[in-house]
């Protein structure tokens, strides 16, 4: 397999468009797509990370974290981003991130943290915005088969645990084609009526400009006629954190004790306990503390995060229980994410977990 296979595999499962503004997922160190001869898999990326993969006959690292975040002036030895980009490209070792990407798809970082402590998920716990977008078409009769297919193959018209899904109207269409026209049907110059159905389909708004670029490839139509029309639909099922519920109720203490041990917590930080019995979960992995809010208005019990501040935990007042589980140790079961992902593709393909990473946090 090579490189852009793999980086194929990665974005039809969470594609590159739904990153977040500020982030920089994808491919950040090319190596020309070489023939793949191992992959690691890792959450961070340092010199050691590059040095594994040389030992280990790995020239792609799948990380969660972007080795390169902020642009780079030059590439020298200052740092250990630089170093590390150098070593990289001096072994032909090609580097693809998949952060954001994987922190606000319906499975990802969010609902693996859910799966670990045996609760199950919900809903998206903050949906973003403007996520859905309608398409309108008008195809004549004989060819709508035709054109819902090439729509439903390119990831249109999907609705939760729902594929294809369509609404059809039929109808007539009027047309007069100029002189400088090449009309399907009809002549020039005259006013046609043709038969045409009336095709409605939901579709994610990263999806609308391979649509349309499916739409014009099949429709028989010289011009053919749609919109695409964006929705306020709530419900998305593209956002941070997850809301999921336990199989039964258990205390605070019991549930932070089962958090330590599932995600290997030294140590966690709470706010106050509520003295409640926790059953309704949020989670969101890594940072997550500009969503405490959305858990509180969700109904949670508990919210599970990292990277709070100081006043982060005033915020709560008793509503729900803050927990900062640690952000490396939220987010390092990513790595079987990654793996179940490319095996069940791939089954023979060489992926080997780091060995040499460490959480950059230590405790004493």
């Amino acid at each position: 397999m090579k490189t852009y296979e793999l980086v194929s595999i990665i974005e039809s499962y969470a594609p590159l468009a739904l990153q977040e503004k500020w982030d920089n997922s994808g491919l950040l160190i090319d190596n020309d797509n070489a023939e793949i001869t191992g992959l690691l898999l890792c959450v961070d990326i340092t010199e050691s990370t590059i040095e594994e993969a040389v030992a280990k006959k790995c020239n792609v690292i799948l990380s969660h974290h972007p080795l390169i975040f902020s642009g780079l002036r030059k590439i020298s030895n200052k740092n250990y981003i630089e170093r590390s980009v150098r070593k990289a490209i001096q072994q032909g070792i090609a580097i693809y991130a998949a952060h954001t990407t994987m922190d606000v798809i319906s499975n990802g970082v969010s609902a693996v943290m859910c799966r670990k402590i045996g609760a199950n998920p919900i809903s998206i716990l903050a949906s973003n915005e403007n996520m859905l977008t309608k398409l309108v078409t008008f195809v004549p009769t004989q060819h709508a088969e035709t054109v819902r297919k090439a729509l439903f193959e390119a990831g249109v018209g999907r609705v939760g645990n729902y594929s294809e899904c369509s609404f059809n109207v039929q109808g007539q269409g009027t047309f007069k084609a100029n002189d400088e026209a090449h009309p399907f049907v009809g002549e020039k110059n005259t006013l046609n009526n043709e038969e045409e159905v009336r095709i409605e389909m939901l579709l994610p708004t990263y999806l609308v400009a391979q649509a349309e670029k499916t739409l014009r490839a099949v429709h028989p139509y010289e011009e053919p006629a749609y919109d695409f029309i964006s929705l306020l639909n709530s419900g998305s099922n593209i956002g941070l954190g997850m809301l999921a519920e336990l199989p039964s109720p258990m205390s605070e203490e019991a549930f932070i004790h089962l958090l330590k041990d599932v995600f290997g917590s030294k140590m966690v930080r709470t706010s106050t306990l509520t003295g409640k019995m926790v059953r309704t979960v949020a989670v969101c992995g890594g940072s997550g503390s500009s969503l405490i809010n959305d858990a509180i208005k969700q109904k949670a019990d508990v919210y599970v995060t990292a990277d709070c501040k100081y006043h982060d935990f005033f915020i709560p007042e008793n509503q729900l229980l803050l927990i900062d589980i640690g952000h490396f140790e939220s987010e390092h079961f990513i790595k079987e994410l990654f793996y179940d992902l490319i095996s069940k593709k791939i089954p023979t393909f060489a992926i080997h977990f780091s060995e040499n990473e460490r959480n950059p946090v230590l405790y004493f």
